[in-house]
């Protein structure tokens, strides 16, 4: 097969998106437009990639870092004077996939069967069309008697005709190269807009003897992102297509319309997703696991058989057998390691709690670490910021923590110690031992009835 390279449109700012990022940065489904279609062109066997940038082109640069060419467009004078700035990085001969950053619905499959079509037909040009049954907004695909291509017209410039055609143009097309170059050399911007339409050089091509081809795609691909509307149509398309992915591979996804997944997410065999969950970032969740109802967790890393109930774990790492929830928050940097209870309003911090520890209720863990076996008594508290500086607290394994306790950092806990009921720890408790900080109890018989008498009650 011939050599064939990708130049993928990335230079507009997207008006109608109302917002200071480039438009082909908005994420869909946890990952920018443009990448998608970067990630389309290379899995459909493009060697190199070209992203032509203008409007926010350090952030676009940012998301795609090096493993693509980047060509400037300063001024944007339309499609085909974007593809004449990529022209430098083309190679002499092969063919090149034309395609827009803001279709991140295009899919690798679709890319192949373009190119491959495009191949076996010998053309010159190969678009990718589609029926849309309304195709307002978008450029048409003119057709002689015989159903030969002979144009593309864009809407501003169609006639009443040409307009009712229903077959649009994507954008996106395969071209030779050595056409391609020969066609930009004779592109004009004599049209409504002002403009170096793409579209003009496959009349070009068309007139120089070249053959023209069109490939209908599914109308779901070709779909472009001009708006916050349209994003969230192609989130909803994503979204459907990452859970049936997960479902084929062995997850149980309860309810798909309300579940929430990213496109780096892993999930193993034999977890049930439940409604309300998301899922974010690199999170990979291991087998037989129970998620949800609505949870959410971001960038982090659940064992095997854990359930995480109505709460929220960000960047951390979770063990195997776990329980999480209801109602608790992992902080970031947390460890949380195996047979670990974490229970309902519970928030840790930039811990670790290491092996069948418990921390069942209403206690707040940050700054910490707890060894094996601990029990965290309810409305427990690691005491951890003096106003300045954060500061540490170590417990060792097999320690009983009692309810309302405070340990004020920077504090170290024994092994197999217990802290009584109600006491502010400041001071290491040593191996074994039990801590008592709390004043002795006084009982003051009668003394309601004299502030009565008093007149202070």
């Amino acid at each position: 097969m011939e050599e064939l390279v990708s130049v993928i449109l990335a230079a507009g700012l997207g008006k109608r998106m109302k917002s200071k990022y480039p438009k082909v940065v908005h994420k869909v489904c946890g990952k920018p437009m443009v990448k998608w279609v970067v990630e389309a062109a290379q899995e459909a066997g493009s060697k190199e990639v070209i992203v032509v940038v203008g409007h926010g082109r350090e952030m676009v640069e940012e998301v795609l870092g090096d493993e693509v060419k980047y060509a400037y467009q300063k001024v944007q004078l339309g499609t085909g004077h974007a593809v004449m700035m990529a022209e430098e990085f083309l190679p002499l001969e092969g063919m090149v996939l034309i395609l827009t950053g803001d279709t991140p619905l295009i899919t690798s499959d679709t890319l192949r069967k373009l190119v491959e079509y495009h191949i076996s037909e010998g053309n010159d040009v190969t678009i990718l069309s589609s029926i849309f049954d309304d195709p307002a907004g978008y450029g048409r695909i003119i057709r002689d008697e015989s159903g030969n291509v002979v144009k593309i017209v864009e809407e501003k410039d169609a006639s009443e005709e040409e307009k009712r055609v229903k077959e649009i143009n994507s954008g996106m097309y395969v071209v030779d190269i050595a056409k391609l170059r020969a066609a930009l050399k004779e592109i004009t911007n004599d049209n409504a807009q002002g403009e170096y339409y793409l579209t003009d050089a496959v009349e070009i091509i068309r007139n120089m003897g070249g053959k023209i081809g069109a490939l209908a795609g599914e109308s779901e691909e070709i779909i472009g992102v001009n708006s916050r509307v349209q994003l969230s149509v192609a989130e909803k398309v994503m979204r459907r297509r990452i859970n049936e992915k997960h479902m084929e591979n062995g997850v149980t996804i309860i309810d798909p319309d309300s579940t929430y997944i990213d496109a780096e997410v892993e999930i193993g065999r034999d977890t049930v997703i439940l409604p309300g969950t998301i899922l974010q970032g690199k999170s990979k969740i291991g087998e037989d696991c129970e998620i949800g109802p609505s949870s959410r967790i971001v960038d982090s890393t659940i064992g095997n058989g854990c359930n995480v109930m109505y709460s929220v774990v960000l960047s951390s790492s979770v063990g195997n057998n776990v329980k999480i929830g209801p109602f608790a928050h992992i902080r970031p940097e947390s460890v949380i390691k195996n047979n670990v209870k974490i229970g309902d309003f519970v928030e840790i911090k930039k811990s670790v709690i290491d092996e069948g520890s418990k921390v069942p209720h209403l206690t707040y863990v940050g700054d910490a670490e707890l060894g094996k076996n601990v029990n965290m008594g309810c409305g427990s508290i690691t005491v951890n910021y003096d106003g300045k500086q954060k500061h540490k607290t170590i417990i060792g394994d097999n320690v009983f923590v009692g309810c309302n306790v405070n340990l004020v950092a920077p504090v170290k806990i024994g092994n197999n110690a217990y802290i009584a009921a109600g006491s502010t720890i400041t001071e290491d408790v040593p191996e074994g031992a039990l801590a008592i900080a709390r004043s002795r109890q006084t009982n003051k018989e009668g003394w309601v009835e004299e502030r009565i008498k008093k007149g202070r009650l």
